[in-house]
């Protein structure tokens, strides 16, 4: 819920577009709006006379033209208006208003017809034959088709809370905060004000070599809103945005835009996907340019509309494309979305980007209330193609940022920045600091941060997580709990965790105690991480639950079903070293020994028919992980790997010590997996899972593996969800686990239901192992018995030929937050306490 806290605060918009001006360069930009209703104006084609260098108005009806040479004049071109020619200033800056006038002569041709509306078809349609010449001709124009390629990048990022209305403004609450407001002047959005709360400013060199292929970014300058870290968390807020906000590239299959893949309306299947029309034809520039207007066949659906602008030439390149999303659209808290992206012709007579745009809006409600509005913008300057770059710029990471990028002086940043900023925008860094010096701020700051993050911060600790201080379960009965962590104000090499608690029933302490130290004189969560962790844990634990994001104790988790009498009361001391490598690649060494009691419905009998009391083990492990690309929410004191298409390895080798620290047994167990998400375009994506693992000595069933299960009512994606708590063990096994999300691919084509917006989910799981005799109590003496029943039924059983198999249907995103499953048993269903059908919910905030 971090990334999610820090976004639920700063989702934000502000942006007005203007350029410095020197040397020769003729800089005219301004407005276009109806000389009529004077309402402005988007997608106007503006062009400086005789040349090739245009642009097209955004949705607020402005234009930014820049020529590095003098211009006389400019022209204004727009389907059903009068075309405007206005002069200009030659190698100056200026702003030029125009007001077009609707063009009588154009409506009077418009001519209705009554009858059959005609079916829209791809066979013999010209818009079709286009787009297909764009996507055939895509990797010439792309700028992987040069051998080498160079550039510089300017970024700007803002954010701010829309659509403030002068009644919420004027609260008595805001008294004190008048001057962080800002008159809004969007169409798009609406409202009237803004409350601009986040700026962001990079500098960046770029490099792309074909073959080898390789790519190297140097950021040379960056410049943030700094918030107290001891309620926001910077770094965790900006990988936040930065998933959110990624480059637009039009040329790929699929556009990532707000955590959601959108398919491209030049990707290889788009014809099937959408409609295509031809506009208009611009015809005052060479090559001439095509307009092509796009729609989605399903509005429902993850899919742009807009436009596109093409030259009429052998090239067919995109020069132009404004789009944005249908207001029908499957996609969550988002008001409106505009992409704009603009290209100029280059000296080798190809369109390389030189301007991308994109703007979100988010609210709870369609149209009414505040919102959360931001813009990222991005600015591409000095191509360079076809150079000799030396192998020395590649060497190292891929991205480096230079050890003076954060200290920067305003006057680096007014010589070098590539696109100009307001002066409304430049206030937004020295607001923000003195927001925080208010006291009634820092008391919000506080409440919130409880709310969402679930930690007290009180300095150099902080209390929490508060949804684990109460909780219940049938051996230690009421269970309170109380502890917290430290924070890098402590130290940020030292990292302690502690917590305290007591079951009411089993009127016994439980408590947990850890001390980190890192290696790199970085924080423990800084990637790459390198640390050495010891702790001492004395808790109780159900044998084969296994949850994801939460604690064991968490209050929610303490309901059950079916019979849940099972408890290990434990004693862990651990002592591991993690490397990690710029690579992602990492291994971790480890010593644990484990002392377990069993507790309940849960007990060790001998083949003597004599309980056990206590089960020792030592054991040392090497584990190895690769994940190629990977990408975190990176916090101050957490890291969340963000899914991705990029898969990621595991393989760990355990080793069992008898006779060391009261070890009771040798033994060996190697354990592999793969994680991959599979995007499917339309269809939505696939997040897939296989495993494996052996185990070679003879072990009592304990030191098995326990299969993952789950008896809460809470959909677990990496348990089974039907599956009774140590129902399984085995010696070796092999899994694999699919949970496909459809994005609503097919909800969105039913009548009313799509007005819903629910999404289609399924899962599947299937495990097949088993055990061998030697560590089977029924072929083999000196092991324990497998658990029973109080009435003398099996409870704990082997997996035979037959795999155990479970799937699920579902609904998500009802409420927008909800997914809930429909989930069947296949296998083992004459298993005592057994559920065939299960009813299961997940709490999931998307959008």
């Amino acid at each position: 819920m971090k990334p999610i806290y820090s976004f639920l605060l700063f989702v934000t918009l502000c942006f007005i577009l203007q350029v410095n001006a020197f040397g020769q360069r003729t800089v005219v930009s301004g407005t276009v709006r109806d000389a009529v209703t004077k309402e402005t104006l988007p997608n106007v084609s503006v062009f400086f006379k005789d040349t090739q260098i245009g642009t097209q108005t955004d949705v607020n009806g402005k234009y930014l033209l820049v020529s590095p040479n003098p211009q006389n004049e400019i022209s204004f071109n727009y389907v059903g208006y009068r075309s405007v020619l206005k002069n200009t200033v030659p190698s100056a800056t200026q702003e030029l208003d125009i007001a077009m006038v609707p063009d009588s002569r154009v409506l009077d041709e418009v001519v209705v017809v009554g009858g059959k509306k005609t079916k829209y078809r791809n066979k013999d349609n010209p818009a079709v034959e286009l787009i297909r010449q764009v996507i055939a001709h895509k990797d010439e124009n792309r700028i992987k088709s040069y051998n080498t390629a160079s550039f510089r990048q300017y970024e700007k990022m803002l954010f701010s809370l829309s659509n403030v209305s002068d009644k919420f403004k004027n609260k008595r609450m805001f008294k004190n905060y008048q001057f962080l407001f800002q008159e809004q002047d969007s169409t798009l959005i609406g409202g009237k004000n803004l409350l601009p709360i986040y700026i962001r400013e990079q500098l960046a060199d770029h490099y792309l070599s074909k073959d080898p292929e390789k790519n190297k970014t140097i950021i040379i300058g960056e410049k943030q809103v700094q918030f107290d870290s001891r309620y926001i968390d910077n770094k965790g807020m900006k990988s936040y945005f930065d998933r959110m906000y990624q480059d637009i590239d039009i040329y790929k299959n699929n556009i990532s835009v707000i955590s959601n893949e959108f398919l491209s309306p030049i990707a290889d299947g788009a014809p099937n996907f959408y409609k295509f029309f031809i506009t208009d034809t611009i015809k005052t520039q060479k090559p001439e340019i095509i307009e092509l207007s796009f729609t989605p066949r399903n509005t429902g659906d993850m899919l742009f509309e807009g436009k596109i602008y093409v030259t009429n030439d052998r090239h067919y390149a995109v020069t132009g494309a404004s789009f944005g999303v249908n207001k029908n659209i499957n996609l969550n808290f988002v008001r409106a979305l505009k992409i704009d992206l603009n290209f100029e012709q280059n000296d080798k007579g190809k369109y390389s980007l030189s301007k991308s745009s994109l703007l979100a809006d988010f609210g709870i409600g369609k149209t009414k209330g505040i919102g959360f509005t931001g813009e990222r913008s991005v600015t591409f300057k000095n191509y360079r193609y076809d150079t000799v770059l030396p192998d020395t710029i590649f060497q190292g990471k891929s991205s480096v940022v230079l050890a003076d990028a954060a200290k920067k002086d305003d006057k680096f940043w007014e010589n070098n920045r590539l696109d100009t900023i307001s002066k409304n925008q430049l206030k937004i860094y020295s607001n923000i600091d003195t927001l925080q010096n208010l006291p009634s701020f820092k008391r919000t700051m506080k409440i919130v941060t409880l709310l969402f993050a679930g930690y007290q911060n009180l300095g150099p600790y902080e209390i929490g997580p508060v949804n684990t201080f109460y909780s219940f379960n049938n051996v230690e009965g009421l269970r309170l709990r109380f502890g917290g962590r430290t924070t890098p104000e402590l130290s940020k090499r030292y990292y302690f965790e502690n917590y305290l608690a007591y079951g009411i029933k089993d009127e016994k302490w439980k408590f947990f105690l850890s001390g980190t130290y890192s290696l790199n004189n970085k924080s423990i969560y800084a990637f790459p991480q390198q640390y050495v962790r010891a702790s001492f844990q004395r808790d109780t634990k159900i044998p084969g639950q296994e949850l994801q994001f939460v604690q064991e104790d968490n209050f929610l988790l303490s309901f059950k079903r079916g019979v849940n009498d099972m408890l290990l009361y434990n004693d862990f001391y651990r002592l591991d070293y993690v490397k990690e490598f710029e690579n992602h690649f990492s291994y971790n060494l480890g010593f644990k020994k484990w002392s377990q009691t069993p507790a309940g419905g849960l007990s060790y009998l001998n083949t003597n028919n004599q309980l056990v009391n206590r089960l020792t083990t030592s054991e040392v492990s090497v584990q190895l992980r690769y994940a190629p690309n990977e990408k975190f929410y990176q916090g101050k004191i957490y890291r969340v790997p963000i899914a991705d298409r990029y898969p990621v390895f595991n393989i760990r080798y355990t080793a069992g010590l008898k006779g060391v620290l009261g070890g009771e047994y040798n033994y060996h167990n190697l354990l592999g997996s793969i994680d991959k998400r599979f995007y499917l375009s339309q269809l939505g994506y696939s997040d897939v899972t296989v495993e494996g693992s052996y185990i070679a000595g003879k072990v009592p069933f304990p030191l098995l593996d326990i299969h993952r299960a789950n008896q809460t009512y809470a959909y677990q994606l990496n348990s089974y969800n039907l599956m009774n708590f140590l129902e399984f063990v085995s010696d070796h096994y092999v899994s694999i686990n699919i949970d496909h999300n459809f994005n609503g691919f097919f909800f969105n084509k039913m009548p009313l239901i799509k007005k819903l917006k629910l999404r289609e989910v399924f899962s599947f799981k299937a495990l097949y192992g088993g055990l061998r005799n030697e560590n089977n109590p029924n072929f083999q003496t000196g092991l324990y018995q497998l658990p029973v029943y109080e009435n003398g039924s099996q409870r704990t059983y082997a997996l035979g030929n037959t795999p155990y198999m479970e799937g699920s249907i579902g609904v998500a995103n009802i409420f927008k937050l909800l997914r809930v499953d429909l989930v069947k048993r296949f296998s083992y269903l004459n298993n005592p306490e057994v559920s065939e059908w299960g009813i299961r919910a997940r709490v999931k905030f998307d959008f």
